[in-house]
């Protein structure tokens, strides 16, 4: 029997497949030899069952699950390739029959890479962001310094906004206090917006040793459900409340702000340098975002699987709580910290997942398009390129990345190269 597929959807369908008699028989032996060593049958030494002794004493079946696991793999394999078949994600296996002395028949429920097709992707005429500083931009600049190297001082007078209270606080809700709504010396900088919606301007105004009740409404998709959505007190206590002193702009203040300075001029200089360099490499990014999206706009995508973009969204939340490890915060602990769930972070990859998808397509498009080919030295380059970005020897990265996965990641860099260079400034 060869392998069959038929369509269930656009891109969706069921391959039927074979594990040869031969195969199987192979596999039986190997798991048989390897379990062999500690089954116990009265009359044997241990080790030393016959094989069918023991299929006689626990079945052939007993083997079936172990040499499935065994012969799957390229079973699969094969018959995805005798299909013709370009498949993404990972299939739902299952058995239809596993027939001693008979060939094992199952069926794959595969989903199909989506048709492409492409339309301009290169020559396209893409507006460039302005690169210009202007002086209230270096002007800003100073000033976010300024705040930085301000000092908070005692104020014996109402709190404004942009000053900082020191207070003690207790919420209530229906007269009882909740958990997590109580702190002493707690200090809130007013107009922040780090509290509740409307707690901090019901402060404004108020002075040293005042004693107020704050009326709130937590918001309905409050992380703590059972605070969501209600009315709550809080009494608050303000022990002080401070102010802000900042530093004259002269060059006595550029000189603290940078060491590398001598006047404020100097300083200014310098920082109108940092922004410029910033705001080419932001328009060098916006430039090139603007033209892959264009090519991905223009291109067609029929029925893409929304499996493909789960499988995107996996990925990239896997990436993340890697990082994560890698910085030594669990993924349970992240949160708890965050105050939020597993069900949360997977809608933060949602947005983008679609974007990303349909972009991977459309550049592997391009390349099958433009007869893309990729080197033994674009792979050594590569390697190269990723030991130096994560501080490891190439030999690491041989160790973790296949040819086959280089190979790919070259190929969508030398599409998305298409795209960028041939683009046009409007």
């Amino acid at each position: 029997m060869t392998a069959k597929f038929e369509k269930t959807s656009t891109n969706k369908g069921t391959l039927t497949f074979e594990i040869p008699k031969d195969s199987i028989e192979k596999a039986l032996d190997s798991v048989f030899k390897r379990v062999r060593k500690d089954v116990q049958v009265p009359g044997f030494r241990k080790g030393h069952v016959p094989r069918q002794v023991f299929n006689n004493t626990y079945g052939e079946e007993a083997l079936y699950e172990e040499a499935l696991n065994m012969t799957l793999p390229d079973a699969y394999e094969g018959a995805v390739k005798e299909a013709g078949l370009e498949v993404v994600v990972q299939p739902e296996i299952n058995v239809e029959s596993m027939g001693k002395g008979q060939p094992w028949v199952l069926t794959a429920e595969v989903v199909l890479k989506p048709e492409v097709k492409l339309g301009d992707y290169k020559g396209l005429e893409v507006e460039k962001e302005s690169t210009e500083v202007t002086e209230e931009e270096v002007d800003a600049a100073i000033e976010e310094l300024r705040q930085q190297f301000g000092e908070l001082a005692l104020k014996d007078a109402p709190a404004e906004e942009g000053d900082t209270v020191v207070m003690d606080f207790e919420g209530l809700l229906d007269g009882e206090a909740f958990e997590g709504g109580t702190a002493q010396n707690h200090s809130l900088e007013l107009g922040s917006g780090s509290f509740i919606p409307g707690f901090e301007e019901q402060l404004i105004g108020k002075e040293p040793g005042e004693e107020l009740d704050v009326n709130v409404t937590f918001p309905e998709e409050y992380h703590e459900d059972a605070l969501a959505g209600q009315d709550a007190v809080f009494k608050v206590k303000i022990h002080e409340v401070k102010t802000k002193e900042l530093l004259e702009l002269d060059d006595d203040f550029a000189m603290d702000a940078d060491d590398e300075v001598d006047t404020l001029d100097e300083l200014k200089a310098k920082i109108r340098k940092q922004l410029e360099t910033s705001k080419h490499e932001e328009a060098k990014e916006a430039f090139e975002d603007q033209a892959l999206r264009q090519a991905v706009e223009n291109a067609e995508i029929v029925d893409l699987p929304e499996e493909m973009i789960e499988e995107e969204i996996n990925r990239q939340m896997e990436q993340f709580l890697n990082n994560l490890q890698r910085q030594g915060l669990n993924e349970e602990l992240y949160y708890q910290l965050t105050q939020t769930t597993r069900e949360d972070l997977h809608g933060q990859f949602e947005d983008e997942a679609e974007l990303r998808t349909k972009t991977n397509l459309v550049l592997e498009a391009i390349a099958k398009a433009e007869n893309t080919e990729v080197t033994d030295a674009d792979v050594e380059e590569e390697v190269a390129t990723l030991a130096e970005q994560y501080a490891m020897d190439e030999d690491q990265v041989r160790h973790l990345v296949t040819n086959d996965m280089l190979k790919s990641d070259i190929e969508l860099k030398k599409s998305m190269n298409t795209i960028i260079d041939s683009a046009v400034e409007k």
